[in-house]
């Protein structure tokens, strides 16, 4: 069959993290084994259960084997003695087996229902929570669409493998081995003629793997990939109605979806070959071992109770062997499953400090680490602000021999003072911010907040003194009390109007059940106002001591923003604060400012001064510069 990669209809690629690509494969030197053994900690508390469970499964099984022999004693005595009697008591036998069995198989799903899905939920809830901790930088590279389909349908692979599969690997495992110690003893000659396909189809199934593999990997990346074109499609169902591009988005979707459906039959085939080969190869040796058999018997070598109980034992291998192939695919889907999940969960929660921050030598001497703002010993500690010295700042995954994107910044935000930042588009102003809540870490240098340095404090103290206001508002799907209270959960009520009233967002009153309302996904039943205004009372409700703004009044029309500007300066007042900055109005709210050029602070002064003595700056404020507000 042809790859999946021949596929040419004009698409838009979903984007994918390193290693997640839809061509990628399992790793070289990946085991199948090693992959499944690191589910081992999540299944360790219900490890009791499992082999419990796999235990009467193998004692169900094993019953099934019992059949044969009571058919042995049926033929050769009771039919061949001609006694009724005898006929009745086998056949109440046989029922007996067959209902214990079914008991058993019925305990063994009891055993592991409720454990396993306890086990996919606290992989998912482990899952969510890391996705929490992680760098913003692993969300920029990584695919939303991706990180679903590992908590979703990658999670559920997993639990049905636990369920099932894995109990019947050990199950038709022990099955076979033990029925064909029954076909050797009942007659060695007919036993070694079945088990004649046994090294052609180790061959098979060794081959096959390999090759399922890399369709299986293809397959749940493209999954992966189709889950991200949906997900964007509905988020950006605005701009896709917008400006007519509902075609061009079905054609990404068709194609996509074509070439999973040419995956998915490619992993097909590969099963519907196996399948067929290990059911035709055990036929051939039965059809063999009945020939002989029969033979046998009319010379008088076996009795025709030892045929039929051979044959029938034969019969009850049938499934645990045919099983093989579907077993083996099942273990590589999951294999998959589980590659990918800890693709995301060996992703580090932080990313490396700067080397000679004083974080690095606290974590090797925990008595040298610096004293907190508020730490008694530091009586200057509420008099620094903010301040940058000689930090640079290149991406994780930037060239090597690329330029960093900022270097050798060095700016002081005096406490209390309000510092706009401005410069051209590209000039580095959102990145800079992001560094001072630790959203990204600075490659170089060192940033302190009240004479500290930031990576000296723990993400949660450093985040209980910064509060951040995004140019691009993100509500969630909850009430807008909620978005708001989000930074500062423990806000009383009269905080949370004051905030509303400083940030002109009183409409939230007039919305059908006042701050209760529920502002919907995105907050897209709102304007980009009225979103914007919530982001940046979200930002000013817990009276943070260090504000971060980037171009928080971007959505906001001519008079909101000047009544928003007004009550913001009172917040401003008691904060120390730096706001990015492309309009004359919101460059006004601050005490100085400085202008970012080529990823360096070029200048700082006030307003006025700029005007005067910077070029640049004169240009950026007239509108000549190439910045757009």
């Amino acid at each position: 069959m042809a790859a999946t990669d021949e596929v040419t209809t004009t698409e838009r690629e979903a984007p994918s993290p390193e290693g997640a690509r839809e061509d990628a494969g399992p790793a070289k030197g990946r085991s199948t084994v090693r992959s499944l053994l690191r589910l081992w900690p999540y299944v360790r508390p219900i490890r009791g259960r499992l082999v419990s469970a796999a235990l009467v499964a193998i004692v169900a099984s094993c019953m099934r084997l019992v059949i044969p022999i009571t058919l042995k004693w049926i033929v050769d005595g009771p039919v061949a003695d001609r006694d009724p009697g005898g006929t009745w008591l086998g056949g109440a036998l046989l029922l007996a087996i067959g209902v214990a069995e079914a008991v058993l198989f019925g305990i063994r799903r009891w055993l592991v229902a409720r454990p396993l899905a306890s086990v996919e939920a606290a992989m998912r809830a482990d899952l969510y929570q890391h996705l929490q901790r992680l760098p913003v930088s692993f969300h920029d590279r990584w695919a939303s669409g991706q990180l679903l389909s590992r908590a979703t349908t990658d999670l559920q692979l997993v639990r049905l493998f636990l369920a099932f599969p894995l109990t019947f690997l050990v199950v038709n495992g022990a099955t076979i081995l033990i029925g064909f110690g029954i076909l050797l003893a009942q007659d060695w000659h007919l036993g070694l003629v079945l088990m004649v396909p046994a090294v052609p189809m180790v061959i098979l199934c060794s081959y096959f793997e390999k090759r399922y593999s890399l369709a299986a990997r293809r397959a749940q990346d493209q999954i992966g990939d189709l889950t991200t074109l949906v997900e964007e499609s509905v988020l950006g169902i605005r701009i896709v109605k917008g400006f007519g591009q509902h075609r061009g988005q079905a054609r990404a979707f068709r194609s996509l979806r074509l070439r999973l459906r040419e995956t998915e039959l490619r992993k097909g085939s590969l099963l519907a070959s196996l399948w067929a080969l290990i059911m035709m190869l055990p036929e051939l040796a039965l059809g063999a071992a009945l020939v002989l058999g029969t033979v046998q018997v009319a010379d008088g070598d076996i009795s025709a109770g030892t045929l039929v109980a051979f044959l029938s034992t034969a019969l009850a291998l049938r499934w645990p062997v045919e099983s093989i192939g579907f077993l083996i695919a099942v273990s590589n889907d999951t294999a998959t499953a589980t590659d990918r999940y800890f693709e995301v969960m060996d992703a580090p929660e932080a990313e490396a400090a700067p080397a000679g921050t004083p974080s690095a030598s606290a974590a090797a001497d925990p008595a040298h680490a610096p004293a907190p703002a508020d730490h008694p010993g530091r009586a200057d500690a509420a008099h620094d602000g903010l301040r940058f010295v000689d930090v640079s700042f290149q991406y994780p995954d930037a060239p090597p021999d690329s330029p960093p994107l900022l270097r050798g910044v060095d700016l002081h935000v005096r406490s209390g003072e309000t510092m706009a930042l401005v410069g051209t588009t590209g000039s580095g102003k959102t990145t800079l911010t992001a560094l001072v809540p630790r959203l990204l870490e600075h490659t170089e240098g060192r940033i302190t907040v009240d004479g500290v340095d930031i990576t000296a404090l723990s993400r949660s103290e450093l985040r209980a003194l910064v509060a951040v206001a995004f140019e691009e508002p993100t509500l969630f799907s909850a009430t807008a009390g909620e978005n708001v209270l989000m930074g500062a959960a423990d806000a009383r009520p009269r905080e949370l109007e004051r905030a509303l009233e400083v940030t002109q967002a009183g409409f939230v009153h007039a919305l059908p059940k006042g701050v209760d309302t529920q502002v919907g996904e995105q907050g897209l039943s709102l304007s980009g106002g009225q979103r914007q205004r919530l982001a940046l009372a979200r930002a000013v409700v817990g009276n943070p001591r260090f504000l971060i703004l980037d171009d928080p009044l971007s959505a906001l029309d001519v008079h909101t923003e000047a009544l928003v500007e007004a009550a913001l300066r009172q917040v401003l007042a008691k904060a120390t604060a730096l706001v990015v900055a492309h309009r004359p109005s919101t460059v006004l709210l601050a005490d100085r400012v400085a202008l970012l050029s080529d990823g360096r602070v070029s200048a700082v002064g006030t307003h006025h001064e700029l005007l005067r003595t910077n070029a640049e700056y004169a240009a950026l404020m007239s509108g000549e510069g190439s910045d757009q507000p």
